[in-house]
């Protein structure tokens, strides 16, 4: 079973995940910043991973420290619930349509924490949600999945929209990356026969 659980406690957040690769897209949780409990739904609904997310954060000040903390929480789970990545298709690729918004997502699970982001998000909040902190979780969840992650805006003009393709697109490349190579099940997909 690939399942993984991250406890993390700062002095600005104290969150609890639990993951599941290999789910049926239900989500659970309470992150404290209803945009993001949104999308955490969205993730797992189409990546199709059991997921719980619990945080509480210093929402007082803003959502800043909150978003960001989930996003390396949720990494750090991925990671851990890969192992040693054995057996995994490793790439995965979408172009996904959100009405008017047309978001790309390529991944690479490469042991190398990188993201590639280019989504142009028209205003500067969607309800009070702060549009910006969409780019410090896809870093933040990148660098710490140790994932090559690019989320490319092909089209769009609603920052609904945008944000929520693109957390869609990104999940279901996920799903295809971390899913079993039937071909090479027992194998690590690199010729360095080691992802950190």
């Amino acid at each position: 079973m690939r399942i993984s659980e991250i406890n993390r406690k700062t002095g600005e957040t104290d969150i609890q995940i639990k993951l599941n690769l290999d789910g049926e897209g239900k989500f659970e949780g309470n992150t404290g910043v209803g945009f993001l409990d949104h999308m955490m739904n969205l993730f797992a609904r189409h990546a199709r991973f059991d997921l719980t997310v619990y945080c509480k954060g210093d929402v007082e000040v803003d959502f800043h420290h909150s978003v960001e903390d989930i996003g390396i929480a949720l990494g750090q789970a991925v990671r851990q619930a890969l192992g040693d990545k054995r057996g995994i298709k490793r790439y995965g690729q979408t172009i996904l349509p959100m009405d008017e918004a047309l978001i790309l997502s390529a991944l690479d699970i490469s042991g190398r924490g990188e993201c590639y982001y280019a989504l142009n998000i028209p205003t500067q909040r969607v309800g009070n949600f702060d549009t910006e902190l969409t780019e410090e979780f896809w870093i933040a969840f990148a660098r710490n999945a140790k994932l090559t992650l690019h989320i490319r805006q092909l089209a769009g003009s609603n920052s609904h929209h945008i944000i929520e393709g693109s957390f869609k697109s990104v999940a279901r490349s996920l799903r295809t990356a971390v899913s079993c190579d039937i071909e090479a099940k027992d194998e690590i997909p690199s010729t360095k026969g080691l992802i950190e």
